[in-house]
């Protein structure tokens, strides 16, 4: 201990003076979270899958419906806490780090048919029965592969880019995707896969769905595993997260991949880069591939000298004919057609 309370010849406040800690600091006794708030977190946190709408008015609402009286400003700050927001459209729905780059979302006309086309990555709260940390994963869009995750008792970025370094053991994808989070914007992040070639996406303000699949894991995991369990600590939940992730990779047979497992689809199993993904019975596209075929122009958003461009659709020129008979819109350009 750097400071000894029955030193001869220095009092406590000269020694916390020496180091520079306040001498509150000295004093302080870590004060247990309470069981309630605990509780409620849990309750406000459930909730929220069911209703991912609810901000904190609606949840402050169901609250007292359901017979618990909290204030909103009260739960604005558990809300916080807990990194929930209602998901709707408006204004500032997110806020990265002043300094860091902001990359847009880059998935639009983009088709997914096969594993390492497009990553994504998100961080979750995770209740325990005594406290709570955070989640992080890395999911591949087409297999629903969780590649790697990590936990954290605190937001920093760190916990972000451990999983991402031990996701890229694995593989490489085309397309990575996260939110605007200021972890996810940091150098840290972002710079292993500039240094790759790796597409930057991050999702659009106020677009709930720019990473469904991730989301969905989150209720998945939640009600398959930690709200039945109800792990009492950091030790318990991390042994849990490694049996869940486990069966949910290579044992839990999933309907939107025909029965199949991840693993089976993303090729995991059989030790391969692809394994049986090119029989898989669904292609999932976004919102733009899912009006044409793949192939079609406008398919591949990705830069012509991408190194990743062979595992992609090539581009097609879409770029229709210009009709001669069509009148020029601006005065100078009609009367240029008319000399």
């Amino acid at each position: 201990m750097l400071i000894e309370p029955a030193h001869a010849q220095l009092s406590i406040a000269r020694q916390c003076e020496l180091l520079g800690l306040a001498r509150s600091s000295f004093y302080y006794q870590p004060v247990a979270v309470d069981p309630a708030e605990l509780a409620l977190l849990r309750r406000i946190d459930e909730q929220y899958l069911r209703t991912p709408f609810f901000g904190s008015r609606q949840m402050r609402d169901w609250l007292r419906r359901e017979g618990e009286v909290v204030n909103r400003k009260r739960l604005q700050r558990l809300m916080r806490r807990l990194g929930l927001q209602g998901a709707v459209p408006r204004p500032h729905t997110s806020r990265p780090h002043p300094e860091h780059v902001v990359y847009p979302f880059s998935r639009g006309h983009l088709c997914i048919d096969h594993p390492n086309l497009v990553w994504s990555s998100d961080i979750t709260y995770v209740p325990m029965a005594r406290g709570y940390l955070y989640l992080v994963a890395v999911i591949d869009w087409y297999s629903r592969y969780v590649l790697a995750w990590a936990l954290s008792s605190t937001l920093e970025s760190a916990f972000c880019v451990e999983a991402l370094e031990a996701a890229l053991v694995r593989g490489e994808p085309v397309v990575f995707n996260t939110d605007q989070g200021a972890q996810f914007t940091s150098d840290a992040f972002t710079g292993p896969r500039r240094a790759r070639q790796i597409l930057i996406s991050m999702d659009g303000r106020g677009r709930a769905l720019d990473n469904v699949f991730i989301e969905r894991l989150w209720r998945t995991l939640k009600y398959e595993d930690l709200y039945l369990r109800d792990y009492a600590d950091g030790h318990a939940l991390h042994h849990g997260l490694e049996r869940y992730f486990a069966f949910y990779n290579h044992a839990r047979p999933y309907s939107a991949l025909g029965g199949r497992t991840p693993a089976e689809v993303h090729g995991a199993d059989s030790g391969g880069a692809g394994g049986e993904a090119e029989q898989a019975d669904s292609v999932w596209t976004t919102r733009a591939c899912r009006k044409r075929p793949c192939g079609q122009a406008g398919d591949n958003p990705l830069p012509a000298d991408s190194p990743h461009l062979a595992h992609t659709h090539a581009p097609v020129a879409h770029t229709a004919p210009r009709d001669p008979q069509r009148k020029p819109h601006t005065p100078a350009a009609r009367q240029q057609q008319t000399s």
